[in-house]
């Protein structure tokens, strides 16, 4: 059974950026909230992959299989077996139009460019003197050679030096299309034309020794055409042709000699195969994405079709020497293996990589882990697309599609469900029943996915009403178009909306149908323009179209969305139409963060209004949009809101304060944006690509300093570029990150020096730092060195250094020496060392410095501009009962001032981590560990009723009217 490859891979390897621009890096991503970090879902594109065998010298296993595919501007290798990703090459400026792969080299053009890597980098380029687009690269030896864009020369380099040899100027009527070495011919290549015609070159001497006339080259009765593909068979002096027509030719160059012609209808012929391990099998692939087998010693026989190999035209098909596996590649960002199992068997898919063809219109971060992305788009597909590991990235089946378009001769594309328009989603049930709810362009019912199974689901819910009982309405209603899906928090329920105004709540479990809402007539206070006509044999709230769903968490309110700029609010259980608000426009679409009920309604007007479902009432309305709002969503801590909207720039609002804080402008519009659950990633898609783009939240490693509301409009219009599939911008977007040292900000939060008795402070630094010194040990093991860590660079002897966190000399110590410490009174080397051992870093003097009733302000004040892997290091050399019970003191002190709540209570959990077992080994420590256990209480005692003084004064507030 064909799959995607899941096994983990290692992180891919990419080549470091060589140079970094620090002033710009400051001045752009510091000052910005988001950061690009990676591309996701590229596989390949319209350009031939190259196929290298790779086998060693006594290696018992099979040979290493390495595909080189083309992804743009870039580049990805995969290993061929598992089809797990290598490397990942550079972006260039140029797109990529050629590759090939030569030893432990690879060789591409670019614009006009031919560029050699190794391992990943960039080791030489050669510039056309032309300053054409360069394309059809081969290497020849010690040489390289290229065709121009235009077909009207053929370049020869030296791959060492990168001296240009020579240049063949062809003529007007012949536009080179391919390059091949012939097989045993010395110094030559067979260059193939747009006119039909093919040339036999001499590079050394750059004479053209024989011209294949099209006559000969084509079948008799048809008319000669463009040559699309041109490769060399596993016989000498046999080459395949493949026509624009659909024409495949072999042909004899020794003898200028046709042995064999087929023809493949449908398309162009795009790509040509021999078959070498014994069986005598032509393969072709055209336009159409067919895939054909033709039996040679039976003159031509068709032995198997694969219709539907590929969603669109196929770029290179290439067997494995010697092993009945056939690799093809195609536009629809695809790599197969197809594997013959017998002689007269037909091939089936063995394994795949494959993302998006078409540009993803709707991305939904999947779970509360932030791996997993459900995007699907306009190649009418449901993808699961891993952020973590790209070989996990699936397609969710639709069923036995393939046999059916086989069996029917019709394109595997045609019988795929039309693109979805809405989705939505509950992992409460994940493991027992279908999970998602999808909702298709044109079509009058829902469908139910499973994630797990990676299949469609079970059920299809459709809207169509039962016949009325009633004389005066006895025919079906009008089913209507589904335009929203909603599925409820515990996974119980899915509820989809029609366009004519029909809403029915079905069970995720056994698909019968549990509620149908009815919305009613339209509110007298809507305008008339948004006003529908009824005619007299409709009733009710027929023909108001629905244009978004949400249900709270606990399933007591339902609120809808409508065409006509109304929100209303259902009792779920009961069905009654509790209120209704009317909006001066019309509703596009809902968004609603379960977490605190507060429901973003994305309208017709530019603005985006915020209500808290409680009180039903507007809370909020964000302005500043110009063009129409795409998507919306919130953060995980429901503290910020996220839009994209037509004038291709994505906005961040403080929803506290309602302010715009952070706006940037892309290269190309985002229709879909997703925010991650853990808070480390923005997902978006955009409007002419089939990737992912993730960008990195630098709120989450470092201080960002928020900017005025006209700063941030000001800046928004510079546009900036996209994450590329390397991701060479996470050294600049993680810049901020530092392994051990002191965290620089500008931007110090001061807070009086005494605070009331009843409050409780935090530190305001952000989550994501306490959360690394509490995980650093996870951290540090899953980011250890493969290689082993070189020693650091040693002071002089004669200069006396401190413990601590960095490198610092101990200036008073060589004060001493100068002041009149002479040689004579110099230390023995032991002496020096028991002094060094007695010195003290800068956290121990503070530390022990402090009165026993102090607020130990500067210690505090000090570990909150050290980076928790130096803080990690400070609290391990806290080696004698004297220090850690003075660091006990410490934190007991600083709970009993209220200051610093979060920062004490990770502090104690990381201290006792790494002392529990000196601490309870030791009864002398019991009385301070006794003390800070009753402090702790009670601050947490104090905590707790705050909360819930808060939680009662909130919901006063909600039930007044």
């Amino acid at each position: 059974m064909a799959s995607e490859y899941e096994e983990d891979e290692p992180p891919r390897k990419r080549a470091k950026a060589s140079k970094i621009d620090k002033g710009h890096v400051e001045s752009t991503n510091n000052r910005r909230l988001f950061a690009p970090f990676r591309a996701l879902g590229f596989i390949t594109n319209h350009v031939p992959f190259a196929m290298q065998v790779r086998s060693y010298k006594g290696a018992t296993g099979a040979p290493r299989i390495h595909i080189l595919s083309c992804i743009g501007k870039a580049w990805i290798e995969f290993e061929g077996e598992r089809m797990k990703v290598l490397f990942v090459g550079p972006e260039e400026d140029f797109q990529i139009t050629s590759m090939t792969m030569e030893g432990n080299n690879i060789w591409v053009t670019a614009g006009p460019s031919v560029i050699c890597y190794e391992a990943g980098r960039q080791i030489s380029r050669f510039i056309n003197p032309f300053h054409t687009i360069l394309s059809s690269i081969i290497a020849f030896g010690s040489q390289i050679l290229a065709l121009t864009d235009d077909g009207r020369r053929l370049l020869t380099w030296d791959a060492q030096s990168g001296e240009l040899l020579s240049t063949i100027t062809f003529d007007e009527d012949f536009t080179a299309t391919q390059v091949i070495h012939p097989a045993t011919l010395l110094n030559k290549v067979l260059v193939s034309s747009a006119q039909g015609s093919m040339q036999l070159w001499n590079i050394r001497t750059n004479v053209c020794i024989y011209t294949f006339s099209p006559d000969k080259l084509h079948n008799a009765h048809s008319k000669p055409t463009k040559i699309t593909t041109l490769v060399q068979s596993n016989v000498a002096d046999l080459v395949g042709i493949g026509f624009a027509s659909g024409f495949v030719s072999i042909h004899d160059i020794r003898s200028d000699e046709q042995l064999l012609s087929v023809r493949m209808d449908g398309g162009a012929i795009k790509s040509i195969a021999f078959r070498t391990d014994g069986q005598e099998i032509l393969a072709t692939a055209n336009s159409t994405g067919n895939i054909a087998l033709w039996n040679l010693n039976e003159k031509g026989r068709i032995l198997h079709i694969i219709r539907g190999a590929h969603d669109s035209s196929i770029s290179c098909i290439q067997w494995v020497p010697g092993h009945p596996l056939l690799f093809s590649s195609g536009d629809d960002n695809s790599i197969k293996q197809w594997i013959f199992d017998g002689p007269d068997l037909p091939p089936r898919l063995l394994k795949y990589r494959s993302g998006h063809h078409s540009p993803p219109n709707l991305i939904r971060y999947y779970g509360e882990d932030g791996k997993q992305i459900l995007t699907t788009g306009q190649d009418r597909s449901l993808r699961c697309t891993s952020v973590v590991r790209d070989s996990r990235s699936f397609e969710l089946s639709q069923g036995p599609l393939s046999k059916k378009a086989t069996s029917l001769s019709l394109p595997l594309a045609s019988l795929k469900i039309p693109p979805a328009t809405s989705i939505s989603f509950s992992t409460a049930r994940s493991s027992d029943w279908d999970d998602v709810l999808t909702a298709h362009a044109d079509e009058s019912f829902a469908r139910t996915w499973s994630v797990t199974n990676k299949r469609l689901g079970k059920f299809s819910f459709s809207t169509a009403k039962d016949t009325a009982k009633s004389s005066q309405d006895s025919q079906l209603t009008s089913r209507g178009v589904i335009r929203a899906v909603h599925v409820t928090a515990c996974g119980n329920f899915g509820l989809a909306a029609s366009s004519n105004g029909i809403i029915q709540v079905w069970s995720m479990q056994s698909g019968l149908k549990r509620k149908v809402f009815e919305l009613g007539p339209a509110p007298e206070e809507v305008d008339s323009r948004f006003r529908i006509a009824i005619g007299s044999s409709m009733k009710g709230g027929k023909g108001r179209c629905v244009t978004g769903l949400a249900v709270d968490a606990l399933n007591k309110a339902l609120v809808v969305g409508t065409l006509d700029g109304t929100l209303n609010f259902f009792n779920f259980h009961s069905k009654l139409l509790e209120e209704t608000l009317v909006l001066p426009t019309s509703v596009v679409a809902l968004n609603l963060q379960r977490a605190n009920n507060l429901l973003a309604v994305i309208c017709d007007d530019l603005v985006l209004r915020l209500f808290d479902l409680e009180t039903k009432r507007l809370v909020r309305e964000l302005t500043g949009f110009k063009g129409r709002i795409l998507d919306v969503t919130f953060s995980h801590d429901s503290r910020w809101i996220f839009t994209t909207s037509l004038d291709s720039i994505i906005r961040t609002f403080d929803i506290p304060t309602g302010q715009l804080i952070d706006a940037f402008r892309t290269s190309s519009t985002a229709t879909s944006i997703s925010f991650s659950p853990t808070g480390d990633f923005l997902a978006t898609s955009h409007v002419d690509s089939a990737g992912i783009y993730l960008w990195a939240n630098r709120a989450q490693y470092a201080e960002v300093s928020w900017r005025s509301a006209a700063e941030v409009e000001a800046e928004a219009y510079e546009s900036t570029a996209l994450p590329t599939v390397q991701g060479t911008r996470e050294d600049e977007a993680l810049d901020g990150l530092t392994a051990l040292g002191v965290i620089e900000s500008s931007d110090v939060f001061r807070k009086p020096p005494e605070m009331d008795g009843e409050l409780i402070t935090l530190t305001l630094l952000p989550r994501a730092r306490w959360q690394t010194l509490l995980n650093l040990d996870v951290i540090m093991e899953r980011n250890r060195p493969k290689e082993a860590a070189k020693a650091p660079e040693k002071a002089p002897f004669f200069l006396p250094s401190l413990p601590g966190e960095s490198l610092r000399l101990d200036v008073e110590a060589k004060v001493g020496i100068e002041e009149g410490h002479t040689s004579t009174q110099k230390m023995s080397s032991r002496l020096e060392k028991n002094r060094a051992m007695e010195t003290e870093s800068e956290f121990q003097r503070l530390l022990r410095g402090e009165p026993h009733d102090g607020q130990y302000d500067e210690l505090f004040k000090l570990l909150k501009i050290l980076t928790p892997a130096a803080v990690d290091l400070e609290l391990r050399l806290l080696i004698t009962l004297q220090q850690q019970a003075l660091f006990l003191r410490a934190l007991t002190q600083r709970l009993c001032s209220h200051n610093d709540f979060e920062m004490v209570q990770t502090l104690m959990a990381v201290f006792l981590k790494l002392h529990g077992e000196s601490l309870i080994d030791n009864v002398e420590m019991q009385g301070n560990l006794e003390r800070l256990l009753q402090a702790s209480r009670a601050e947490n005692e104090k905590i707790g009723a705050l909360i819930n003084k808060g939680l009662g004064v909130l919901n006063f507030i909600r039930d007044v009217e």
